[in-house]
């Protein structure tokens, strides 16, 4: 059994290897973007000021008059000395932009085609493999999957027979020679990394497949069905025309509310309306750098009532345990959940698992190379005269 889940593991891991090493290194960068883009990118900061921020209406058509063929899909007010970002794309749409600016004046500091960004670029590597997302993304999502089953191999191979093997599986011999160095860096640096890596491949999974996330909610909430995210909709839109425009007004009461209900959130998010169909959505999230604890909130757009919506995404108080583990997968993927100790956890555990297919491919062509070898010299052997043996 055990001879058979190790071809298993071979064949699996010569399938998917170099895919999972690219996925673990492009991981790695990603896991601490927030803190770089903070240290080298200065207009994400301004200079405080013992004043209220502008409100959103006036991001909203400042932006749009910037960019006036394109839609302005949300604001970000971030707490402390952190710029508003005005974020523009559109689903079916090929753009992406964020403008920055200064949430007390006004001014514009940085418009950004995120098309151009480094870690967009990474992202859209670690999610798409650098392909037509129709193509790269069920690679992808199929290298995971193959990852979680080499996971699993390869703890029943690491499992020791007996007292004196356990001693071996748990420490790295670093003064040994290169071959059985090598086999202890895939061996015993792959336990470690075996939790975080399960983590790492069922958060993947719940983007990669549809059928991986409602059977994972499924699991979760005790069979409970997954109510996919709609949009709220507005009920007093069928008394305008299609023509009126969103009333801006609307969206200051609504993010003075906020204020007043959220008075220590670190983060606002606004987002605005494309037509009179649809409600104001909002969010109010006390981290800056966790989404999962977030209050989404839905508002009819002309009269400001509350709209109460199914899925997962309303109020945090409301969410189940299944609900908040749907929420908590971005965070969880990256090592966010946790703060800084999570995310440098992430970091280690996603270079080990970017070098395992590398160390692990050594092995099996170490081992390949030695059976070629007695294969010939039997071959020899048996070709020779019994004089010229001896």
């Amino acid at each position: 059994m055990k001879k058979t889940i190790g071809r298993i593991h071979l064949w699996l891991g010569l399938t998917a290897g170099v895919i999972v090493c690219f996925l673990g290194i492009t991981g790695c960068i990603l896991t601490f973007q927030v803190e770089i883009e903070n240290l080298t990118q200065p207009y994400r900061s301004v200079q405080p000021k013992a004043q209220a921020y502008l409100p959103p209406s006036y991001f909203q058509k400042k932006a749009s008059t910037i960019l006036p063929d394109k839609f302005a899909h949300n604001l970000t007010y971030l707490s402390g000395n952190k710029s508003a970002i005005v974020s523009f794309y559109k689903e079916g749409e090929d753009y992406y932009y964020l403008l920055f600016f200064n949430p007390y004046t006004g001014d514009l500091l940085k418009t950004k085609d995120m098309s151009k960004d480094f870690f967009r670029i990474i992202l859209n590597g670690h999610f798409y493999l650098f392909m037509p997302p129709g193509i790269g993304q069920p690679i992808a999502a199929t290298a995971t999957l193959l990852f979680l089953v080499l996971l699993i191999t390869g703890l029943v191979l690491w499992w020791p027979r007996n007292k004196a093997a356990r001693k071996q599986r748990f420490s790295i011999k670093w003064s040994a020679k290169f071959k059985r160095l090598n086999y202890d860096l895939h061996n015993v640096l792959g336990f470690y990394a075996f939790l975080v890596g399960i983590c790492f491949a069922i958060t993947g999974l719940v983007w990669g497949f549809v059928w991986f996330q409602k059977t994972y909610y499924w699991v979760s909430s005790g069979g409970k069905k997954l109510t996919e995210y709609y949009e709220a909709v507005s009920p007093g839109y069928d008394s305008l025309s299609s023509s009126d425009q969103v009333n801006y007004t609307q969206l200051d009461k609504i993010w003075l509310t906020l204020k007043k209900e959220y008075p220590d959130a670190a983060k606002f998010d606004i987002h605005f309306p494309s037509n009179t169909e649809e409600a104001i959505a909002v969010s109010a999230n006390p981290s800056e750098n966790t989404y999962w604890k977030a209050d989404y909130r839905h508002y009819d757009q002309h009269n400001l009532q509350e709209i109460k919506v199914n899925h997962l995404y309303g109020r945090y108080s409301d969410a189940s345990v299944a609900d908040k583990l749907q929420r908590m997968n971005y965070d969880l993927h990256v090592g966010a959940v946790g703060g800084l100790p999570t995310k440098i956890l992430a970091f280690f555990a996603s270079f080990i698992i970017a070098s395992l297919p590398i160390t692990g491919f050594y092995i099996w062509w170490g081992r390949k190379k030695r059976t070629t070898s007695k294969s010939q010299t039997k071959t020899y052997t048996s070709q020779q005269p019994k004089e010229a043996v001896s």
